[in-house]
């Protein structure tokens, strides 16, 4: 699949930057980008969910120093 972005001058050159930085074709770069950027948003998408369970579900936290305790840590 193809696309395209319209960029600023300016745009253009910070994206063609960042691309040969790492040594990435500039589709690469932002093909990379774009696939982080859906993880990370999946991760705390994710992440807010099991939160929201723990809280629901009553579970209480409890200082690191005592599971260490009872691991003999």
């Amino acid at each position: 699949m193809a696309f395209s972005i319209r960029l600023s001058d300016e745009e253009r050159s910070l994206a063609e930057s960042y691309a040969r930085l790492h040594s990435y074709s500039l589709a690469e770069a932002f093909k990379r980008a774009l696939f982080e950027k859906i993880e990370d948003e999946y991760d705390v998408t994710i992440a807010q969910e099991a939160y929201d369970e723990y809280v629901a579900e009553g579970a209480k936290s409890r200082p690191i120093e005592e599971l260490w305790k009872e691991c003999d840590l």
